[in-house]
């Protein structure tokens, strides 16, 4: 484990959720809040540095000049439109987000100590190397095709856009080669939910 985890009790078990956009992530990690498994959301926390007053909006701001709404928040967009096609941007923006949201992911392993399990809901997980902070790592996954038709039913979603997104991620079938368990979604939601439940058992000894 690396210097992420609490000094105090350390969970039993510290589990990585990842997967690309459009494999449902979001909602298998609500299958475990669910059943009470403490779930910290990567993507979420970086919301929150974002908003007015929030951790990261004025450093961004300073960085990345015009990029800041009249509150004071981070205009996604505006920030978007920066970092695009530029990977040194892009470097400069991880290295200011990157640090804030980790010291988030330690406090929330500090705060939930005693827990025989907790997620953490990361989606560029393999990517930052963030699996050496986890006991094992679950992979949401599905099919090609229902990844692409799910994210392009977004609203405002286009082709070029979700290309990008997906050049920023390692491909699928290496988070799966990666993973210690694989939920498939595209077999439905229930079937899932009940995959996220035996894993619970098991991980917590049904203890």
């Amino acid at each position: 484990m690396s210097d992420a985890q609490p000094r105090g009790r350390k969970p039993r078990k510290i589990l990585g959720l990842t997967g690309s956009i459009g494999m449902g992530k979001s909602a298998t990690a609500a299958l475990f809040a669910k059943r009470g498994v403490p779930v910290h959301d990567s993507d979420a926390a970086v919301h929150r540095l974002y908003e007015p007053g929030g951790g990261a909006a004025e450093a961004i701001g300073a960085a990345f000049p015009g990029t800041l709404e009249p509150n004071g928040g981070v205009d996604r967009s505006a920030l978007r439109e920066a970092v695009l096609g530029n990977p040194e941007a892009l470097q400069r923006l991880e290295a200011l987000v990157h640090p804030l949201v980790g010291a988030e992911s330690r406090a929330f392993l500090e705060r939930h100590a005693n827990a025989p399990l907790v997620v953490l809901d990361i989606p560029l997980l393999f990517e930052t190397g963030a699996e050496t902070r986890c006991d094992a790592v679950v992979v949401v996954s599905a099919p090609a095709e229902v990844q692409r038709a799910r994210v392009l039913a977004r609203p405002g979603m286009t082709e070029a856009a979700f290309a990008g997104i997906l050049a920023k991620q390692m491909p699928d079938a290496e988070k799966r080669r990666r993973a210690d368990v694989v939920i498939d979604t595209s077999h439905g939601f229930e079937r899932a939910e009940a995959e996220v439940t035996a894993l619970i058992a098991r991980l917590t000894d049904s203890r």
